[in-house]
């Protein structure tokens, strides 16, 4: 026999016995089991999220093949639920391959209960905020209070400005929201003390008019009435409005103007889109008809005094001549 079959014979006699013996034996029988339940257990998260976000694309989708020029509260609705349910789906699956593992290395149950508890309690005291934020997240959901795609404006605890812009992902723990300067905003659903959903069912555009008060009230309610009357019939407005703008009358009184307010329904977050329509509209019809706010008046130039004619001295600012 050469040396090389030597060698070889004395590898495969190694290699069998260390497959025949406690670690080989323990990688194919436990090993080998913990790492289909991990694997399976990844492709399986890797598939719950893969179906979450094509239902989302395809209700999505839905919204921007159709005519509808806002998506409706059950699309809004179902994708935040869809969400929840595949960040759920995960974690449940992440406790159940918890649990096969410990019952493929036969880890008695009776001997994690003193570990659980001490766990527990170190969860009750360091994970509070995680805990609160979870339930928060329950109720925003199951409350309908928004949804994918709203115009929200919350109020964050410890935060004095409200964190405004349209809500991009909405889980069990926290709520993007993208601003209108196009950040991410990422708050934790526990911090929120006050929503304020600008998007829901519909929305209302307001505009306060000031209108000198030198000008004829009667004659400026004309005038907002034609607004009224032209922005239900504008080809850009009347697929926004609800019904036509509605004159409100007199909402302040101040030293030189009277604030008239026009409101008017929209279709939900359009309402800043509709408001500076109006606000056009409101602006061509009151320079047509010649009334224009105390800004637009024509100012009043004074004479200056030159201090060489004040107290009595001559008008005349050229040179004095001796007699």
């Amino acid at each position: 026999m050469t040396k090389t079959s030597v060698l070889a014979f004395g590898f495969a006699d190694r290699w069998h016995d260390f497959w025949h013996g406690t670690i080989g034996e323990w990688i194919l029988t436990r090993g080998l089991r913990i790492t289909l339940l991990v694997l399976g257990g990844l492709l399986a998260a890797r598939f719950i999220n893969w179906t979450a976000q094509r239902i989302s694309r395809r209700i999505d989708a839905d919204f921007r093949e159709s005519d509808a020029l806002v998506r409706s509260e059950s699309a809004k609705h179902r994708q935040a639920v869809a969400s929840v349910i595949s960040y759920v789906a995960i974690a449940l699956l992440a406790v159940v391959v918890v649990v096969e593992v410990t019952d493929v290395l036969a880890v008695p149950v009776s001997s994690l209960v003193a570990p659980a508890a001490v766990l527990g309690a170190a969860l009750g005291f360091g994970a509070q905020r995680i805990v609160q934020d979870l339930l928060s997240g329950f109720f925003i959901i199951t409350e309908k209070q928004y949804g994918f795609g709203d115009l929200v404006s919350l109020t964050v605890a410890g935060i004095a400005k409200e964190a405004t812009g349209t809500v991009e992902d909405v889980t069990l723990r926290v709520t993007k929201l993208r601003s209108s300067e196009g950040e991410m905003l990422t708050i934790p659903n526990g911090q929120i003390v006050k929503t304020q959903n600008l998007s829901k069912d519909w929305a209302r555009a307001v505009i306060d008019i000031p209108v000198p008060t030198t000008a004829d009230l009667n004659q400026v309610n004309e005038v907002l009435h034609g607004v009224s009357e032209r922005a239900i019939a504008d080809p850009g407005l009347k697929d926004l409005l609800l019904d036509a703008p509605q004159l409100m009358g007199v909402e302040s009184i101040e030293l030189d103007t009277v604030n008239l307010r026009m409101v008017a329904r929209t279709l939900p977050g359009k309402q800043f889109e509709v408001g500076r329509k109006l606000r056009v509209l409101v602006i061509e019809a009151l320079s047509r008809a010649g009334i224009v706010s105390p800004s637009d008046s024509s100012p009043m130039v004074e004479a200056i005094v030159h201090p060489a004619t004040a107290g009595g001295a001559e008008g005349t600012q050229g040179p004095v001549t001796s007699e």
